[in-house]
């Protein structure tokens, strides 16, 4: 099993990181992909992917993550709205720098995207957005994107930018005809702990459908360590409860646990242009 987002750094304040690693490769997970949330996140997650290399690969991602972007969200807890936009703009020229002389791990750009739950402003996001897509068409990398009430804005940006590249909708949770529009440009839907939830119909009736017609567009993940899995709420997600994702699609639909894994690990690995 792959899973394809999960936050190693943020995991590591909240559970023993080590403990956490080893007890998904007991689990079965075979590698991860941490995307990042700022600068500092993406140079965390670089030498975790060293220090644990001996368990299993992690792949990371260069992004800006939209909860990050305002006034507090990073070294100037009292910054002005001039001072805060400064450091957008410095950490989206770090960003640029950092896809110059790519640390072996990175395998995108993101986490990016628009959050329609936020404070931060919808413009500062869409700039922030806009500046990651045309990074990684620039750098031929996959994007990882976010998504919450923006499904629209995000298909916009995807026009707007006239990006050629392909990604991933992360925790995705949208319509049949949502999915169907980021699989016509070329986009991958990741599916997670939402699914192990009985009120989770719709996004339950849209896996359905991609089971049945998409399935080579699908990824596994955990979003650990948030998003936790039914029965385990109150406590910090973790890789190794991906198999709850797995348990939950195949007692729900008819596909064999071992059909899922392999077919999300090829889908990932084919995403990210992976061969080894």
């Amino acid at each position: 099993m792959i899973d394809s987002h999960c936050h190693l750094d943020l995991l590591a304040q909240k559970k023993d990181l080590r403990f956490a690693l080893e007890s998904a490769k007991a689990a079965g997970i075979t590698r991860i992909m941490a995307p990042s949330i700022n600068p500092e996140s993406w140079q965390a997650l670089q030498g975790l992917s060293e220090q644990y290399s001996g368990l299993f690969p992690i792949d990371t991602a260069l992004g800006l993550h939209p909860y990050f972007l305002t006034a507090g969200s990073f070294d100037k807890p009292h910054s002005s709205p001039e001072e805060n936009a400064q450091s957008v703009e410095e950490r989206l020229r770090q960003l640029e720098d950092a896809t110059t002389n790519l640390h072996p791990s990175v395998k995108a750009v993101g986490e990016t995207g628009i959050d329609g739950h936020i404070t931060v402003p919808l413009a500062l996001q869409q700039h922030v957005l806009y500046t990651h897509l045309k990074l990684a068409d620039k750098v031929s990398l996959p994007v990882i994107l976010h998504h919450r009430k923006s499904h629209h804005l995000l298909v916009e940006a995807l026009k707007q930018t006239k990006y050629q590249g392909i990604g991933v909708v992360h925790a995705f949770s949208g319509s049949v005809e949502a999915a169907k529009g980021y699989i016509e440009r070329g986009f991958y839907l990741g599916i997670g702990g939402t699914i192990t939830y009985e009120r989770a119909q719709k996004t339950r009736n849209t896996l359905e459908f991609l089971l049945e017609h998409h399935f080579d567009k699908l990824l596994l993940e955990t979003d650990a360590p948030d998003m936790p899995m039914c029965g385990r709420q109150g406590e910090p997600n973790e890789p190794g409860y991906l198999t709850d994702v797995v348990n939950a699609m195949s007692e729900r639909f008819t596909v064999s646990t071992q059909e899922i894994v392999s077919t999300t690990s090829a889908n990932y690995l084919r995403l990210f242009n992976i061969t080894s």
